[in-house]
């Protein structure tokens, strides 16, 4: 499997995912940064699809996405056939969401943590492994959901 993650953002969160890509280059993985490198105004839409084909398509074996509060931009990139992300402000939810739900994708809000503790919630997500069993057949019923 591949060792490339794929970042973006929209325009809030610039700054956040640049220190997020030096951190994880720094634990070896391969960055895949599609996002604006401008502060004016971008839609996190067109950066959370862009995304998520990125990971649906096997380019990259993990998504990290980021707007203000991460949701807007978790809601558009969850579009996309094979995507499984969610939105975290806490490592224990960064961890289950790998656990439980094999998320493929990690959405932050940089206007809702701060540096220290988002590298902590990529970490988690990072380390966790799935485990399969029960929660396999889970995302097997989300995987159906997509038709």
């Amino acid at each position: 499997m591949t060792d490339r993650i794929v970042l973006t953002s929209d325009h809030a969160a610039i700054a956040l995912r640049q220190a997020i890509a030096v951190h994880i280059a720094a634990q070896g993985w391969t960055v895949v940064d599609i996002g604006p490198t401008t502060h004016e105004s971008t839609p996190y839409p067109e950066h959370g699809a862009a995304a998520g084909a990125r990971v649906a398509s096997g380019d990259c074996r993990f998504g990290i996405i980021l707007c203000g509060t991460g949701q807007g931009i978790m809601m558009a990139a969850n579009k996309v056939k094979g995507v499984r992300c969610g939105v975290c402000a806490d490592t224990f939810s960064a961890r289950m969401i790998r656990q439980h739900n094999d998320a493929n994708m990690l959405s932050i809000g940089a206007r809702v943590v701060g540096e220290g503790l988002a590298l902590d919630i990529v970490d988690a997500f990072l380390a966790a492994p799935f485990e399969g069993g029960r929660h396999a057949t889970r995302v097997e019923m989300i995987r159906a959901l997509e038709g």
